[in-house]
């Protein structure tokens, strides 16, 4: 029975107290910031500074996540699109109507992703319609990544903020 409460006590349901909802936040950010359409952020460098196996890789790369990722919109977006749809509006009523700070939780955490995952859709379909290569297939690359960055940081400032509020006010009220 110890061992029981123990794992429980580990993955309890407080989100915004709990240590592992913090590193699943960090982890995902700091992954995102990393890669865009799985090139590494190094790899895109090198290509970029001309370096030409660098570059062979990167449009491998690039050309296979595209490839794949558009097929699979194509054949299946409409079914992505109701599950997203109906996660977050679960989330959303789950987190405002009922007030779980879990749903709460989730929700900063599956807003963002939604968002980044569309702006690598939309780099997709740019590549594929442009037929970017070379130091312009970098450059969208970069300019992508800079905009996740961008979401990440005020991502992760409302998640922090929201969760320190939620936490302090319950607290203050003895919850």
């Amino acid at each position: 029975m110890a061992l029981i409460e123990n794992i429980f006590s580990l993955i309890n349901m407080r989100s915004f107290s709990s240590l592992w909802f913090w590193i699943v936040v960090a982890i995902y950010w700091s992954h995102v910031s990393r890669t865009v359409l799985t090139a590494p952020h190094d790899l895109i460098l090198r290509a970029r500074n001309g370096d030409p196996a660098s570059r062979e890789d990167l449009h491998a790369l690039v050309d296979i996540h595209v490839r794949r990722s558009l097929q699979f919109i194509r054949r299946a977006g409409h079914w992505v699109m109701a599950f997203y749809a109906a996660t977050l509006t679960l989330l959303l009523l789950l987190a405002f109507q009922y007030r779980l700070e879990l749903a709460q939780a989730l929700l900063l955490l599956f807003v963002p992703m939604v968002i980044v995952r569309l702006l690598a859709l939309r780099l997709a379909f740019r590549i594929e319609r442009q037929r970017l290569r070379g130091l312009d297939l970098c450059r969208a690359m970069l300019h992508c990544r800079f905009w996740m960055q961008m979401l990440g940081i005020v991502s992760i400032f409302i998640t922090s903020v929201w969760g320190m509020l939620y936490v302090m006010s319950r607290s203050a009220l003895g919850l």
